[in-house]
């Protein structure tokens, strides 16, 4: 069984910032995808940032420039450095781990950015 905790949402001024982590545990293929989603009250789920096991990075072009997602030191673990937030990134941030025909969601942290 392949679980995913998130850690690190909370409430922010614009202009701050906040540090998102997901670790992943369990029987993990390893090369594999992790990635950030998030989702705001009244739309469809997106994809803000993923990076897979080699290291290769993809981002949203709301988030290019201020949203930065690495890899830990320790396996299958996932951050996400978000500086010059803005009203609307708030949401609901999910961890998502995938590789060949499986994929696994965390809970979700809420992020709310308001003055």
């Amino acid at each position: 069984q392949v679980q995913l905790v998130e850690s690190g949402g909370g409430e922010v001024q614009p202009g701050g910032s906040l540090r998102l982590s997901c670790a992943a545990s369990g029987s993990i293929s390893s090369i594999n995808i992790m990635g950030w989603y998030r989702q705001a009250p009244g739309k469809q789920r997106e994809l803000v940032a993923a990076i897979n096991s080699a290291g290769t990075t993809n981002y949203a072009d709301s988030v290019k420039g201020r949203f930065t997602i690495t890899r830990g030191n320790a396996k299958n673990t996932v951050s996400l450095q978000m500086n010059s937030l803005k009203p609307e990134d708030t949401a609901v941030y999910y961890c998502k781990l995938g590789w060949v025909r499986n994929e696994y969601w965390g809970q979700g942290t809420q992020v709310t950015v308001s003055s």
